[in-house]
């Protein structure tokens, strides 16, 4: 049966597509045409300068504004620096300097180069108060553990990407930061009471909004004594009475990836999204596997929902409004543009003030470098990270305390440097580093994750992240200064 034309088009107003090449495929463009809201590009949409320029304007030019959209957080989750790290330090680096006027100007420089790429979205910033010591989904992805500073610090990102004319969004509503678990894969709960959450988890919000972000976007995660049962993106009360009604947002809810399981495991994707859209949600970022056949069926979903009265059409118009606000706010900002530094600009400058070494500065002549590999998260994806661009003879292991007397045998005579990343959330690396250190007392220890563990033995120097910048501020430190010279620069 074919589809109301009318209830289809604020239907497609509701979603956020990707896709799967460096070209925008017909069914991308005809949805764009016949109103899909906007797309969200991910690495495999992206191999460099021009060719990004080139598909954002083939985007652009298929309907008046569509939201162009990517996951651009800087440090650890970066799609355009995917191929080598991120020129722009994260958020745990931004807050451990706590300069909120350098974290408004790195935001205003990564949202320049975004707009210069031909983005006008950025679903960041993260403005998760990060509690939860084995968070296995935001770690350094938080400006910190302190609401009151991950609060200003929002607001100062948030007026840092919109001086670049950049839609800022900030996530993950209600807040992501006392998880012990990743909604990709499941449903986490938060066990708290309502007050602890209002001071903790909604104050950066609340930050952000008074900073006028025009976009939220929502959690998979379960937070009872908000307001009942469910996945925030999910639960009308969470979305309403506490974002609209307590925290004065009137802009655009974007949900986290319908894809993940901690929303759409238990009822598919098309069922979750009719859902989400009923409980508040308009617009759905439907993540990076849900292609043509998927997108469809989450139209068809919806138009039927509406169908059976299960989904008001005047929810779907209402979603469709403000979606097409924030277009037209796009467009209205369209002129305003930051400069483009390139890769030595602030990025780096921050990386350097939140570097940090406990213990005697490094003083290393002949360095053996050992990075411990450690997984990284889906968020983050497989960015490199490390030293090995800075320093030839570094070697990348397996958390294995086994391997201990074969790196001790190749450091033999020489300065021993071992990197981990998260250290605390491994106890294998630990063990490993334990290892090292009981018969290299004097080594150095590089933490590219948070610096919650640290031994008591040797030096220890925390970058807190793992971003291009990050690991070159280290290598500064350790010496490597002639080999940063040859970096090459960065997207």
């Amino acid at each position: 049966m074919p589809l109301d034309p009318a209830l289809a088009r604020l239907a497609n107003a509701t979603l956020m597509v990707p896709f799967e090449s460096h070209h925008a495929p017909r069914w991308v463009l005809e949805g764009l045409a016949e109103g899909v809201s906007g797309v969200c590009l991910f690495h495999n949409n992206l191999q460099g300068p021009d060719q990004i320029r080139a598909l954002n304007t083939q985007l652009g030019e298929a309907a008046d504004t569509p939201l162009i959209s990517l996951d651009e957080e800087g440090g650890d989750v970066t799609r355009i620096g995917q191929a080598r790290g991120s020129d722009y330090p994260g958020n745990a680096a931004l807050g451990a300097v706590d300069d909120t006027e350098l974290t408004r100007a790195t935001h205003r420089e990564m949202g320049g180069r975004l707009a210069d790429l031909g983005f006008n979205m950025d679903l960041a910033p993260s403005v998760d108060v990060n509690v939860a010591d084995d968070n296995p989904v935001i770690g350094t992805r938080s400006f910190g553990a302190d609401p009151a500073l991950v609060a200003r610090h929002a607001k100062a990102s948030v007026l840092g990407l919109h001086d670049a004319g950049v839609v800022a969004c900030a996530k993950h509503f209600p807040g992501h930061g006392a998880t012990s678990q990743d909604s990709h894969h499941v449903l986490p709960l938060v066990q708290a009471d309502a007050e602890v959450l209002r001071e903790r988890e909604l104050r950066p919000f609340r930050a952000a909004v008074e900073a006028g972000v025009r976009s939220v976007l929502t959690a998979h995660i379960e937070m009872p004594s908000l307001g009942g049962p469910g996945p925030a993106t999910l639960n009308h009360h969470v979305l309403n009475r506490v974002l609209r009604e307590e925290l004065g947002f009137t802009g655009t809810v974007v949900s986290d990836a319908m894809e993940m399981q901690g929303v759409s495991g238990r009822v598919g994707i098309p069922e979750a999204s009719v859902l989400a859209v009923a409980a508040g949600c308009d617009l759905l970022c439907l993540g990076r596997f849900v292609y043509a056949d998927q997108v469809d069926a989450v139209r068809t979903a919806l138009v039927e929902a509406v169908r059976q009265g299960r989904l008001s059409g005047e929810r779907l118009e209402e979603a469709a409004a403000r979606n097409s606000a924030l277009r037209t706010w796009v467009r209205d900002r369209a002129a305003v543009r930051a400069s483009v530094p390139g890769p030595d600009g602030v990025g780096l400058s921050v990386a350097r003030r939140a570097t940090r070494v406990h213990g005697e500065p490094p003083r290393l002549h002949d360095p053996f470098v050992v990075e411990v590999d450690a997984p990284a998260g889906v968020a983050v994806g497989e960015v490199p990270w490390g030293l090995a661009p800075w320093f030839a003879d570094t070697v990348r292991v397996s958390p294995d305390p086994a391997v201990t007397a074969d790196l001790l045998a190749r450091a033999a005579g020489r300065d021993l440097v071992v990197v981990v990343r998260d250290a605390h959330r491994y106890p294998a690396a630990r063990d490993l580093v334990l290892a090292l250190l009981a018969a290299r007392p004097e080594a150095v220890i590089v933490e590219m994750g948070l610096p919650i563990w640290r031994p008591d033995l040797g030096t220890h120097v925390s970058t807190y992240g793992a971003a291009h910048v990050n690991s070159r501020s280290a290598a500064e430190l350790l010496g490597a200064r002639g080999a940063l010279q040859k970096a090459r620069p960065g997207v």
